[in-house]
């Protein structure tokens, strides 16, 4: 599948070069001049990449990257700047890009950057269908969760994302720092943070699970939460949901 990739770039000549050179090497390109109407591309469409300047008029780069973490914790973000100095590298490395590349640079160094960074990205939440949970069925598509009485909860992009994690890795126990690197894409060394238990918290209460006994997000005491059993639904995994 061809990846979506959007260049936010204030400079007409440089987001030329970028997207054309990417239209090249076989990458669907989509771009905006601003951080604003950039910030609004990268949330409302579906983007597997987004390389970010960092002087952006309207809103500023690291303030574009705030929203898209907020909005879509996995996506996978490079800087793209003429801001160089150690400083600056890590205040957007710490801010959640996945990369920092200084300009100039070349097409080739580009390259390697973007297939670097889609190569370790984990998979977006779209590709599994349905789980089934005895009476209880999970839409990741839709972000949704039905229950037998045909009620529907509303799931974030946080959530499906940390569920979509859990999951994929059935049968064992996760640690949180997995959860941090994997799911937040935050380093876990040095960090102290309830994050991700307040997370699963309220995963759990949407799930209508038990937080004193819970069945279907297990705590396993001193490594982390495992799923209670399941069913996936799609084809060559599990059973279809009738």
């Amino acid at each position: 599948m061809t990846k979506h990739i959007l260049s936010i770039e204030d400079d007409a000549a440089i987001r030329r070069g970028i997207v054309d050179a990417l239209k090249f090497a076989g990458y669907t390109v989509c771009e905006a001049s601003d951080g604003a109407n950039g910030a609004r591309i990268a949330i409302e469409q579906s983007v597997d990449l987004v390389l970010l300047d960092l002087a952006l008029p309207k809103l500023k780069g690291l303030d574009v990257l705030k929203k898209m973490r907020d909005a879509k914790p996995t996506l996978p973000v490079i800087i793209l700047t003429a801001k160089g100095n150690e400083a600056d590298r890590v205040a957007g490395l710490n801010a959640g890009a996945d990369d920092y590349v200084v300009k100039p640079f070349s097409v080739n160094e580009l390259f390697a950057r973007v297939a670097a960074v889609l190569r370790r990205s984990p998979a977006r939440p779209m590709d599994l269908e349905k789980v089934d949970w005895g009476k209880l069925q999970v839409d990741l598509p839709r972000r949704e969760l039905i229950f037998e009485d045909g009620s529907r909860v509303e799931l974030s992009e946080l959530e499906t994302v940390l569920l979509r994690y859990l999951i994929v890795n059935p049968g064992r126990a996760i640690s949180r720092d997995e959860l941090l690197v994997n799911v937040w894409r935050l380093t876990p060394e040095g960090l102290c943070t309830r994050t991700v238990d307040m997370q699963i918290a309220r995963l759990r209460e949407k799930l209508k699970d038990d937080s004193g006994e819970p069945k279907l997000i297990k705590t396993v005491r001193g490594m982390g939460y495992m799923l209670g059993n399941l069913e996936i639904g799609k084809p060559g995994i599990g059973a279809q949901s009738p």
